[in-house]
């Protein structure tokens, strides 16, 4: 008699490369990472732990192709992220869009209390910072507003709840 033991689906894919690196992992450079777009929830749990091993707080960009406003706002977070480096002296950010209109979602917008588009939500340490989840397209215009948040995200980097805190002062 055999039993079947049921294995997650890891598929390859271009979704995720990592360099291999002799480096410390706090010796890493802590450059902004762009990532392909997530259209099922494994690609994202992926990335959450990619980030979190990498002490990086990874910002997800919710929307569709046909959201007229999520495709004017892209561009300038993915500018100031790629371009512009914002965060990178606070540690680095990882940044992915997801596609709520791909068939293979599932319920992820609803895991992660995504209720309109766009929304921008950061995972630090593998946990949805939902506290500081951005839903307003009037603030995602709003360069200033943006790249404050980009850095306060990039300084929360791999510590819970921008945190730190704990009798060791979250050493440990």
């Amino acid at each position: 008699m055999t039993s079947r033991v049921h294995l997650p689906n890891f598929q390859t894919s271009s979704l995720v490369r990592r360099p291999f690196s002799l480096l410390n992992p706090s010796a890493r450079s802590h450059t902004n990472r762009l990532f392909d777009t997530i259209r099922q929830p494994n690609d994202l749990h992926t990335l959450t732990l990619l980030n979190a091993a990498d002490n990086r707080s990874l910002i997800t960009f919710w929307s569709a192709p046909w959201c007229s406003t999520c495709q004017e706002i892209k561009p300038l977070v993915k500018r100031m992220i790629e371009e512009e480096r914002v965060g990178e002296r606070e540690g680095g950010l990882g940044f992915v869009e997801v596609d709520m209109s791909s068939v293979l979602i599932e319920d992820l917008p609803v895991r992660y209390r995504i209720s309109s588009m766009p929304t921008l939500l950061a995972f630090s340490r593998q946990e949805a910072q939902f506290e500081t989840k951005v839903t307003r397209p009037e603030d995602m215009r709003t360069e200033g507003f943006l790249r404050e948040w980009l850095v306060s995200e990039a300084r929360r980097g791999g510590r819970k709840g921008g945190g730190g805190g704990g009798c060791l002062g979250g050493e440990i």
